[in-house]
């Protein structure tokens, strides 16, 4: 039984070797950066490796314009995956997706791609379940436990790959921080009562931060959920939106749309770049917010 047979996936595709994480952004999410790259309901499949664990994964991707799913886990010899590893020398705090060497494609071609032995490919089942609909949350108007209010910075600030490792422990690895979220019955937002922030269920699509900043805007003037103070969120506040165990695809609560993955921040990085918040890789990462750019969720902090 071939890979692709196994996945179910159509037409064995080809996989394509020279793909690898550091060229996707580019090229799928702005609409194509390779010229062969001309539908959006056009896959290309390449192999990477996983490494934000404590244990490397190598991973099968499918990925299009505007589409990423990991397809399958791949069960290569844990020694040749971690010397892959051990080669990128050392890497950017928020640089933990890499391609495969000479080896492992190797490996693949003979045990994975011309082999039959099934027991070393563990597919991963594609959720189609929509975040946005029923949120299964309480409402405005409910009753609410006794909570503990927390302020969150808010301010645009500038911030170093230092400082922005600490928060993202403080915020999901300690396992301290809950949030309580309620409906407003709007079919729109959620506010979290814990620190008084309404967040936007869905958000704005993937574009660059100066187009992002006009799309506040036009939330603004069109007074969505009937209010005008929307903005991007800060950092811990964006963080504070981070669940400890995946959900559906995501870090996220899953009242939350899954349509946006990287949410920029109200931060910038020093020296440059823009910062944005990761759920569906739980972390923050930095990019210069030019082409592509990222995707937004704005919120407001509700008044008292």
């Amino acid at each position: 039984m071939g890979l692709f047979t196994l996945l179910k996936l159509e037409d064995k595709p080809d996989i394509d070797w020279e793909m690898n994480p550091e060229y996707t952004f580019g090229t799928f999410e702005s609409w194509g950066g390779r010229e062969r790259v001309r539908s959006g309901k056009e896959r290309i499949y390449y192999f990477f490796i996983d490494a934000w664990g404590d244990t490397p994964r190598l991973c099968l991707m499918e990925r299009g314009i505007k589409h990423a799913r990991v397809v399958a886990e791949i069960l290569a010899p844990a020694d040749m995956v971690r010397k892959c590893v051990d080669e990128q020398g050392k890497v950017a705090l928020f640089e933990r997706t890499h391609g495969i060497n000479a080896e492992l494609k190797q490996w693949l071609l003979e045990n994975i791609i011309e082999g039959d032995d099934a027991s070393k490919i563990i597919p991963i089942e594609e959720d189609q379940e929509e975040r946005v609909g029923d949120s299964g949350l309480p409402g405005a108007g409910d009753s609410l436990p006794e909570l503990q209010f927390i302020v969150l910075p808010s301010a645009p600030a500038e911030m170093s790959e230092e400082e922005v490792v600490t928060l993202v422990k403080e915020r999901n690895l300690d396992g301290t921080f809950s949030n309580y979220f309620v409906d407003n019955g709007d079919g729109l937002t959620v506010t979290d009562r814990v620190t008084g922030l309404m967040w936007q269920r869905s958000g704005a699509d993937i574009m660059s931060h100066r187009s992002m900043r006009n799309e506040l805007k036009k939330v603004n003037d069109e007074k969505f959920a009937g209010f005008d103070d929307w903005r991007f969120p800060s950092m811990a506040e964006a963080l504070s939106l981070m669940e400890r165990e995946k959900s559906k695809e995501q870090f996220l609560h899953p009242c939350f749309s899954k349509e946006q993955p990287f949410v920029f921040v109200d931060a910038t990085r020093k020296p440059g770049g823009y910062w944005f918040v990761d759920f569906k890789h739980g972390r923050a990462f930095w990019s210069s917010g030019t082409i592509p750019g990222g995707f937004g969720r704005f919120c407001r902090r509700e008044k008292e």
